[in-house]
């Protein structure tokens, strides 16, 4: 069962919180952090958005991400043991550098999102989650992707286990809950980044890298939210009757073809209505130069105070006034 989620997020300057993303290399992940900051001005939110960057992410990536108000901080890779291990797609590979934003104490707590993943409501509240738990959505094993799995083998996914029960008799106990790692609440602690990058170097990798790894280490802290919070594309058609796209509050663009900024709605499953209302819906927000950061009108001086003190505190970058876009 979800963890219910209740009540209102204090005011931004009341707690030291923030969102995080990642970014890598000089591909075109870079429109995706531009469109998720423009998403959150759009949504309102009172926190700012932290870039954890690799050292081959140019400047002019770093700069394009500055000026949309973003707070960048660069990172050392991480790099698994070496193995054997093929994962699911070539890149997972950079994806365990994701572990030093556990060294981001400045924040007592933080939400990390993928860079193809779109706000489209307010989810500050997520800030207000009892602390000591690491929250997430919880992943289905329906795709092909999954078919070295038991799970995928037998037909069982966590998503429906009613649709078909996993085998008590012949396999034991049921899996442990399995989230999606491309969305998670965390609570940044030094002691927590160290203890993530030791082990790391006596863990075997898997397939799905940095994600297997993170369901390992916060198996008996994890609190599953609603898919609502993180809704994986394949979701549409693998499980429709979980989705109400009334209430989603993320969306995250991770299906095969369904990144818009490459979107050509020729890959499977890319010519649905919802699917491709969602990717309009990402460019609308793209494309909107009211969302600019230099063009942003602030909700009240308080809020104004709040984003700006975060990215001065990072030390990243200073708020220059400039006259209003209206």
């Amino acid at each position: 069962m979800a963890a219910q989620i209740t009540g209102n997020a204090k005011e931004g300057g009341e707690r030291r919180a923030a969102y995080v993303t990642f970014l890598a290399g000089d591909g075109d992940y870079v429109k995706g952090v531009v469109g998720l900051a423009k998403g959150f001005r759009k949504v309102r939110s009172s926190y700012p958005l932290v870039v954890a960057v690799l050292p081959d992410v140019p400047q002019s990536h770093r700069l394009e991400l500055k000026e949309q108000g973003c707070i960048i901080r660069e990172i050392e890779p991480v790099y698994p043991p070496e193995n054997q291990t093929k994962f699911a797609m070539a890149y997972y590979v950079i994806n365990y550098s994701k572990l030093r934003i556990w060294n981001f104490v400045e924040y007592e707590k933080m939400v990390y999102l993928d860079a193809d993943i779109q706000v489209f409501d307010n989810i500050d509240h997520l800030f207000d989650l009892p602390d000591g738990r690491f929250y997430a959505v919880m992943d289905c094993f329906c795709e092909k992707t999954w078919s070295h799995s038991k799970q995928y083998k037998i037909g069982y996914c966590q998503q429906c286990p009613d649709r078909r029960p996993w085998p008590v008799d012949e396999l034991g106990p049921p899996p442990a809950l399995y989230f999606n790692a491309g969305m998670f609440v965390f609570e940044p602690h030094a002691t927590t980044c160290k203890s993530l990058l030791s082990t790391l170097q006596i863990t075997t990798p898997t397939l799905f890298a940095e994600q297997d790894y993170l369901n390992t280490y916060f198996r008996d802290t994890y609190e599953p939210i609603s898919v609502d919070y993180n809704l994986v594309m394949a979701m549409l058609w693998r499980h429709p009757e979980k989705v109400d796209l009334e209430k989603v509050k993320v969306v995250h663009y991770c299906a095969a073809g369904s990144k818009p900024w490459r979107f050509t709605g020729e890959e499977e499953s890319m010519d649905r209505e919802d699917v491709q209302m969602l990717v309009k819906k990402w460019w609308e927000i793209y494309n909107d130069e009211s969302l600019d950061y230099k063009g942003l009108t602030f909700a009240g001086d308080r809020r104004k105070k709040t984003v700006i003190a975060a990215m001065e505190r990072a030390g990243k970058m200073r708020y220059v006034s400039a006259p209003s876009a209206a």
